[in-house]
């Protein structure tokens, strides 16, 4: 048990491998398939279907340094109990801890939108802008309430939805290629493609596999944590490669393009209308309901236990305002309200933006907390997360780049925030150092 979870409300292995993978897929497929195919497609042009391989291969680097701190660190506070085991209970802890948890809340902002856009698609209400975020803003309270049922429950949820939505992904795609003739014009180099603008659609495309993260938040939930949390990092990341390229292939067989960028935010839907008609539409769309709803209550089940984590090592502030019940029921209350404000002000593709960066940013300092730090304890081979640092380098720089020439407010956006998050920890911190100084020197008096 981690240094933090001596309060016992993490219920220990009350998620199977089956059900920590099913999570993991569960909030990848979410948001990678539906909400980021028009998006990267728009970057890479016909080179969209390769961005996402690109992007699975940087996630594979990535996954080692995790796969290795899990081994040797599981807990239920994952990610931020790597940082502190790297950089100890500081700024730099604090702040890219908090890095991560916002851009979870930011892809549950994203996959909340994406459920609204690809629900307007089943009624004539395409163009109404208002629906979309309401329609968000209703799935992030609906999640809120199943988390309250308990791991168990929502264990067994993502388990079902998971085989649910990966079988019918799958159907979609296979039935996409027989369509199409596996003939895939809209494949190759187009007047979109560059080597800036793959490497920038890698970065965004990386996002479609970053959930995997949130298998190393439920560490000491899971049973056997020091070997099945890597394995379930390995067997999702996997599943979700295979299943985003033949999604990929299947609507580049199926929409040119031009049509795909022209309905990005809802391309897999417009790509079953040739494909299929009318009923492949409500077939598509109901996958991206379903997809979506589970993939918002598995990210919100792991977000949440992060910032109570972040909360219980006492590297946050945490105010309970009045709430009932534990620490875990107020981050949830948190997470859902700072998820709907982001649903409310952002499109598809600034969140997207926005939660590329700081998630990004946050993976280059867990592997130079593995590389600098603890390589000898968790037993890592230097040039893997050094591999892993350049290729995050150069997607993020590329990407920083594209939105300097088309979206500076995303750039000033991601600043702004990261400013805010680590000088209010550097005084937050400094505050209760004081604090704890003052205390200690009551007692002596």
């Amino acid at each position: 048990m981690g240094d933090s979870e001596e309060t016992g409300k993490y219920e220990e292995n009350s998620l199977s491998l089956t059900g920590s993978v099913a999570m993991g897929t569960g909030v990848m497929i979410g948001a990678g398939i539906f909400a980021l195919t028009g998006q990267v497609a728009e970057q890479a042009g016909g080179l969209f279907p390769l961005a996402f391989l690109a992007a699975a291969i940087v996630a594979g680097f990535s996954a080692y340094s995790y796969v290795k701190m899990a081994e040797q660190y599981p807990s239920a506070g994952g990610i931020a109990m790597f940082l502190m085991k790297a950089y100890g209970k500081g700024t730099v802890t604090a702040g890219m801890a908090l890095l991560m948890y916002f851009s979870m809340v930011i892809n549950e902002s994203l996959v909340a939108r994406t459920f609204g856009t690809y629900t307007l698609q089943l009624f004539d209400a395409k163009d109404n802008a208002f629906l979309v975020p309401a329609l968000g803003v209703g799935l992030l309270v609906a999640a809120f309430i199943v988390n309250i049922l308990g791991n168990k429950f929502i264990g067994t949820f993502s388990t079902v939805t998971a085989v649910i939505k990966i079988a019918g992904i799958l159907i979609f795609a296979g039935a996409g290629l027989w369509v199409s003739g596996l003939t895939f014009e809209s494949v190759g180099v187009t007047e979109r493609t560059s080597a800036g603008s793959f490497l920038s659609a890698t970065a965004l495309a990386l996002l479609a596999y970053k959930g995997f993260t949130t298998i190393t938040n439920s560490g000491s939930e899971i049973t056997n944590p020091n070997k099945n949390i890597g394995r379930s990092i390995i067997i999702s990341l996997a599943i979700c490669l295979v299943v985003y390229l033949l999604v990929g292939l299947a609507v580049a067989g199926n929409l040119s393009i031009s049509e795909i960028i022209e309905s990005r935010d809802y391309a897999l839907a417009e790509a079953a209308r040739p494909a299929f008609g009318q009923w492949g539409t409500y077939f598509t769309v109901g996958l991206a309901i379903v997809a979506t709803i589970s993939g918002l209550i598995a990210s919100t089940f792991a977000v949440s236990r992060m910032l109570a984590m972040l909360s219980e090592m006492k590297l946050v502030p945490h105010k309970h305002f009045g709430l009932p019940g534990d620490i875990q029921k107020h981050t949830l209350v948190y997470t859902v309200v700072f998820a709907i404000t982001l649903t409310i002000l952002f499109d598809l593709s600034r969140i997207a933006s926005l939660g590329a960066i700081f998630y990004i940013v946050m993976d280059i300092a867990v592997h130079w907390g593995v590389l600098r730090h603890v390589h000898g304890k968790v037993k890592a081979n230097r040039w893997v997360p050094i591999t892993a640092i350049v290729l995050d380098v150069t997607i993020l720089g590329a990407f920083l780049w594209l939105k300097a020439t088309s979206d500076m407010l995303v750039i000033w956006v991601a600043l702004g925030g990261m400013v805010v998050i680590f000088v209010g920890e550097r005084v937050f911190l400094s505050w209760k150092d004081d604090d704890q100084e003052a205390h200690a020197d009551g007692n002596r008096e």
